[in-house]
């Protein structure tokens, strides 16, 4: 019997060298792209044409526990890119036992996560934008 394993403790982020910890329950990691990769034009005689666009831009939405020590190290870039304009770090998420990775040279906070505090422990949600990532969407090893 063939399966293949997963270990949401092996998704590996790091944020200016330095690994996210503290992570929410649930999706707490979601990569996406911000544009298609090309474009499509069909005219009226039906030649279609695609267009490559070159944006390899994404956006990174991290969800956190309030709790997470990593809500303090993503409180500090957007301190720095509010203040000095000196808030951009690399970024990567891998998945340590998959062939699953995002890299970004150069990311920043998109703005401050919204604080949200009542009886019970809430999420953190911060928006990271990435400038030329690169992405594998791979799988899991079959064993």
């Amino acid at each position: 019997m063939a399966f293949a394993n997963y270990d949401p403790k092996k998704i590996v982020v790091t944020i200016g060298g330095a690994p996210v910890t503290g992570y929410a329950d649930g999706t707490f990691v979601n990569f996406e792209r911000t544009n298609d990769a090309f474009s499509m034009v069909t005219g009226a005689d039906n030649l279609t044409t695609r267009t490559k666009r070159n944006d390899k831009s994404g956006t990174l939405t991290l969800t956190l526990q309030q709790t997470s020590p990593s809500n303090d190290l993503l409180s500090t870039f957007a301190n720095l890119d509010e203040t000095d304009n000196v808030g951009i770090f690399s970024l990567q998420v891998k998945d340590a036992i998959g062939t699953t990775v995002v890299n970004a040279p150069a990311a920043w906070v998109r703005k401050f996560a919204p604080i949200e505090r009542g009886n019970e422990l809430s999420n953190t949600e911060w928006i990271i934008d990435c400038a030329d990532s690169t992405i594998t969407v791979g799988s899991n090893p079959v064993t």
